[in-house]
């Protein structure tokens, strides 16, 4: 009905209500309700009519209902059609309760109030494991990034936020969805576009790494590298038999997740590896053994798993066993070293193990912050959402059971102080006034867990921290002693006698009554999950390792920062922890969202009573609902609430022309309802009791039923209206056209015998005057006739005369014609004979001048036939070959080599004497074009060739290099200014060489000056000249067949240049420094020519001694350069590498 209420609404302002107005259909959350949506409305409300609600919609698939602003989220199990794009459009900056509840609603309430009023948010999500809340945490992130602005850069933080879930669930999800729990500051621009994160806080249940429930399993990373890792990941990391810390095989891969939030390969490289680790650790065993002296000491079983961790970290194996069998105790300055039994040498892998999983998650959760902080500098705005573990209760609670539910209790603080602010910080702002509400105020919990006096975590460090025996009974007992008067606190072996005789109480065992219901706790395991330690000796091992990533873990472990100090317990840790959590939320406006899990089994369509009841008491919902009941129920903007009951009132149908409030008021008035049942705020009324608020939805769906019928009664009188008029209008027109129609016809008929008495008139008219023309025209025709007989009887008499003449006309002309081709005939034959007689004196005189000039000629034609016929083919082919030559001869170039093919062999020796002649021609021709310089450096060239050629290995490798000749550029460079002022000579060539020294082979870099007279050598770095050569105390040069450079100079004896020795130098040019000193001493006329010795072995004189410079062809392994090294006092070893 309310569809077809709508709808006529619509129609009837559209086509004539009012002209300019148009009425826009909103849906509501009262709107179509399967249940209650709000619980706040619920009535009567009970625990029962709770459940009963909850059950009903999410019997209907509606798994999100209201309490106020919190969202209760129901965990369906299976995928629902509601998180669609569409969806996500559809919540989009609408108001809270617009819609029917859905967490888009709150997500997109938190967003705005972000954006638009710059105020900070945080979304708790809170509940049982296996609610959803990670789901609910991934839909939040999810609206967030769907909503905010687009970009490539702004695309890239939103993918980075997302994927940085599955990082950090790869690390930290069991069975239990979460066995921790996460809280994430986004930040925003001043657009609302995330500009990145950071993950401020994460809690890890780390001893489910070495032990796990019964029916739970290990965390999913180590499933995820066994079954999802590449072939050659696994080849690396895990070559190990199923690891004892892991209990199932169910996985998928997060590398891809990691490589999106920013990770290296090497660094998810280092990551797979750690976690190898700890699964290797699951595999180590140990053995005990006895000492002499008595004392038990324990070894490991299997070396083969420990040699494989050690590999895998790069651990010396010796290090890491020790640190397993031996404990070493530090004080002050004395250090006493203990071995370890079995039991404490599990207890050291075990402890290892959690540890190196903790940490390595920590640098997961701190580089994680790395890739998605904000690079911006400027004040951001913040979005926490935390999505924290559930309250627990289990069969067997330890010690991880008692923080989680403590932190439990601070939230569920936190949550009633917060909701009650909230509350009354709207009442302050509508101008209603605060009247106290009565609620259970869970501190008193929170202080036997966290008093720093008397709380039993303080008495737990105390416990761990005591000199002593200290064990789980000593600490139970510590707390019967102190706690046993605690209203919240129950032990059977404390003083309160109540507690004796219940057995469901163990003596190892205490209960503690928190705010979701009472809880067992069993002591066992406190003290040493407290503790946390693992031994120095471990610390020391891991820091020694050579992975990248294990010293940044273990930074205690170095021996030059030892700390003797005790490290926090994880009480105190997880105590800080919780503490600034709280700091945290209380700055921001919260968001919550409960999340409820229906059933155990994790199925769909299953409702179980006893469990949803169960959560329903410890997340306090029911005390939530009170809360919120306990000052005004309801509450609403005037506009939509005046645009929504207007109809009740007809002061206020269709249109209220004031202002918003004062329209309200009026409705209210007008409906009797009485004034302490609500309460009229700035911008808001105030309902206080549900009933009231059900009553104006009763009085609209009635007002809205009879709008319906009076809109159904118009629109039926206006269609069958219509339906007359169109009736009578449809007649009028039939009428007119039967009248046309008619009037039509009769004027036809008229028309038709008018036209036939006209046609029978006129066909006698016309058949009289026919007859008239027809006598005429027979009349005219007689006459016609007669005249035509006439004048053809006188034409065919002038026809038959004229026919006579032509007939004789005719035979005269061809008797003449007969005549005149008889003459012709004859003509013809007779002109004919005549030329025959011609024809034939021709032929005849033509062979009788033949027959002459053959007697003439025979005689000379027999003797010289051969030689003449000989000639002029010779003569031929000559001239062919001259000619063909001239089109085919190759280029200019001195090194083209072509030379075309000779045609005959008697032209053998002309044809290669021509080519010679070419050749030399096309030289000639080319040297024509050479500078004065030029030529000097192909001279040098051609030197170097008659002198190296086939006789030193190094030769061929600078012919293609040109001989440059200054390659300092002394004249220029001013750094050898003073050096080029001491030479008075143009210097030939300048180079940088090096001087071999005597003593141990080894070279100084020395410039090497060539003049027409002398050779200088000078320091490399202050240009000094160290000795100067003329170049007539040159007795010879020596080098070797090989590659090398090496050279010597070797001196006259007696010479003034003489007293040191000969010099042995190495250069990279020696073929152009042979070759100028040679060529200076061929063109000088005053001075021998230079002898050059070329051998791999020759005597060098230094000073008083000779010394034998040998050379040898090395191997590969002697690498890539040529060394000199002394071999003794009388052998300088040269080794040349092998060339290819």
């Amino acid at each position: 009905i309310n569809y077809v209420t709508c709808s006529c609404l619509h129609l009837y302002f559209c086509s004539g209500g009012t002209p300019t107005a148009k009425m826009e259909v909103k849906t509501s959350l009262l709107d179509n309700m399967i249940g209650v949506g709000d619980m706040v409305l619920l009535e009567p409300l009970s625990e029962d009519s709770f459940l009963d609600n909850l059950r009903k919609r999410f019997d209907h698939n509606e798994i999100y209902t209201y309490i106020g602003s919190v969202v209760i989220s129901m965990n369906p199990y299976r995928s629902l059609p509601i998180y669609t794009p569409d969806k996500v459009e559809e919540y989009r900056n609408r108001n809270f309760y617009e819609l029917s509840p859905h967490i888009y609603a709150l997500a997109d309430e938190a967003y705005r109030s972000l954006r638009d009023q710059d105020k900070d948010q945080c979304i708790l999500i809170t509940g049982e494991s296996g609610a959803g809340k990670t789901e609910a945490s991934k839909l939040v992130m999810s609206y967030v990034a769907a909503v905010c602005g687009k970009g490539q850069e702004v695309n890239k933080v939103k993918e980075q936020l997302l994927q940085s879930n599955p990082v950090l669930e790869g690390e930290s999800k069991t069975l239990h969805p979460n066995s921790g729990g996460k809280y994430m500051d986004i930040e925003f621009d001043f657009k609302g576009d995330p500009l990145g994160g950071v993950i401020s806080n994460y809690l890890l249940e780390k001893s489910r790494v070495v032990k796990q429930p019964r029916g739970e399993r290990n965390f999913h990373i180590f499933y995820q590298l066994l079954s999802g890792a590449s072939d050659d990941t696994l080849s690396k990391c895990c070559k190990l038999e199923l690891s004892r810390f892991l209990s199932g095989m169910e996985c998928f891969s997060s590398e891809n997740a990691m490589q999106i939030v920013g990770f290296m390969e090497d660094e998810v490289q280092s990551v797979l590896e750690l976690v190898a680790a700890v699964l290797k650790l699951g595999n180590i065993e140990f053995k005990p053994e006895s000492r002499c002296n008595g004392t038990d000491e324990s070894r490991i079983k299997d070396k083969n798993d420990l040699k494989e961790m050690c590999e895998l970290l790069g651990i010396e194996q010796s290090v890491l066993e020790r640190a397993f069998s031996y404990r070493t105790v530090e004080a002050k300055m004395e250090k006493v070293s203990t071995t370890l039994n079995v039991s404490q040498a599990y207890y050291a892998r075990d402890a290892l193990a959690k540890n190196l999983y903790s940490r390595l998650f920590t640098w997961l959760v701190s580089r994680i912050n790395e890739s998605i902080k904000a690079q911006a500098k400027t004040r951001h705005k913040v979005m926490g959402v935390l999505d924290i573990y559930g309250f627990e209760i289990f069969e067997d609670n330890s010690f991880e059971q008692f923080i989680i539910n403590y932190c439990n209790e601070k939230l569920q603080q936190i949550f009633i102080e917060l909701t009650l602010r909230e509350e009354q910080e709207e009442y302050v702002r509508e101008g209603i006034e605060w009247t106290n509400i009565e609620y259970f105020n869970n501190a008193i919990i929170c202080d036997l867990i966290e008093n720093n006096q008397n709380g039993i975590l303080a008495m737990l460090d105390e416990e761990c921290l005591r000199p002593g025996t200290v064990t789980d009974e000593t600490f139970l007992d510590k707390l019967n002693t102190i706690c046993a008067e605690h209203q919240h606190f129950e032990s059977r072996l404390s003083k309160n006698s109540k507690f004796l005789t219940d057995h469901s109480l163990p003596h190892n065992c205490f209960r503690i009554q928190h705010y979701a219901g009472k809880v067992l706790y069993r002591v066992e395991g406190f003290v040493d999950k407290n503790n946390d330690l693992l031994y120095r000796d471990l610390s020391q091992a891991m820091y020694k390792a050579n992975h990248s990533l294990i010293k940044q873990l273990f930074p205690e472990g170095n021996p030059a920062k030892v700390n003797l100090k005790r490290p926090l317990t994880a009480g105190s840790q997880f105590k800080t922890s919780v503490g600034t959590l709280m700091k945290n939320l209380q700055t921001k406006n919260p968001n919550y969202i409960r999340c409820i899990k229906p059933n155990d089994k994790k199925a769909s369509h299953i409702f179980t009573d006893s469990l949803v009841r169960h959560q329903v008491r410890y997340l306090g919902l029911m005390e939530n609902v009170r809360v919120r009941r306990a000052g005004y129920a309801f509450r609403q903007a005037y506009e939509p609430c005046l645009e929504r009951y207007k109809m009740l009132c007809k002061k206020t149908w269709p249109h209220w022309r004031g202002p918003a409030r004062e329209g309200v008021e009026v409705l209210m008035a007008d409906l009797q309802v009485p004034a302490e049942e609500f309460s009229y705020g700035r911008s808001k009324i105030f309902i206080r009791n549900p009933r009231t608020l059900f009553f104006l939805e009763e009085r609209r769906r009635q007002c809205l039923q009879d709008l319906a019928t009076l809109i159904q009664k118009i629109y039926r009188g206006w269609k069958c209206r219509s339906q007359f008029l169109l009736l009578k209008q449809s007649q009028i027109v039939v009428a007119a056209w039967y009248r046309r129609f008619a009037q039509q016809k009769k004027y036809q008929n008229i028309k038709s015998a008018t036209t036939v008495v006209q046609s029978y008139t006129r066909g006698w008219q016309a058949r009289k005057l026919l007859r008239e023309l027809k006598y005429q025209k027979r009349c005219e025709e007689a006459v016609t006739t007669i005249a035509a007989f006439w004048h053809g009887t006188q034409a065919r008499m002038e026809l038959r005369r004229l026919k006579q003449e032509a007939r004789n006309k005719h035979a005269v002309t061809v008797i003449w014609a007969y005549w005149q081709g008889t003459k012709a005939r004859r003509e013809l034959r007779r002109l004919k004979e005549e030329a025959r007689r011609k024809h034939a004196v021709a032929v005849i005189w033509a062979y009788w001048q033949g027959l002459k000039v053959r007697r003439e000629y025979r005689k000379f034609f027999r003797a010289n036939a051969g030689k003449k016929i000989y000639d002029f083919t010779i003569q031929r082919i000559m001239q062919k070959y001259f000619l063909g030559l001239k089109t085919t001869l190759p280029s200019m170039s001195p090194i083209d080599k072509n030379w075309p093919a000779r045609p005959y062999r008697f032209l053998d020796g002309v044809h290669t004497e021509l080519r010679r002649i070419f050749h030399l021609w096309r030289c000639k021709k080319y040297r024509g074009q050479f500078t004065e310089e030029r030529k000097a450096v192909y001279e040098e060239k051609l030197e170097a060739s008659e002198i190296f050629k086939d006789k030193k290995a190094l030769y061929p490798s600078s012919v293609s290099q040109p001989f440059k000749g200054d390659y300092l550029e002394i004249s220029k460079n001013p750094k050898y200014q003073k050096l080029n002022s001491a030479v008075d000579e143009k210097v030939l060539l300048a180079d940088v060489v090096n001087k071999i020294n005597r003593a141990n082979g080894k070279g100084t870099a020395r410039i090497f000056l060539l003049t027409k007279k002398s050779v200088v050598l000078a320091d490399q770095k202050t240009g000094q000249v160290k000795a100067s050569v003329p170049l007539p105390d040159v007795a010879s040069v020596s080098v070797s067949t090989q590659s090398d450079g090496f050279f010597a100079l070797k001196l006259k004896e007696g010479s003034a240049s003489a007293v040191k020795g000969d010099f042995l130098l190495s250069s990279e040019h020696l073929i152009e420094i042979i070759t100028k000193l040679h060529r200076i001493g061929v063109t000088a006329a005053d001075r021998e020519q230079l002898n050059i010795d070329i051998s791999d072995e020759f005597l060098v004189q230094f000073k008083q001694d000779k010394v034998c410079v040998k050379f040898i062809q090395g191997g590969p392994k002697n690498g890539s350069g040529v060394s000199c090294k002394r071999k003794n006092n009388r052998l300088l070893e040269v080794s040349v590498p092998t060339t290819a």
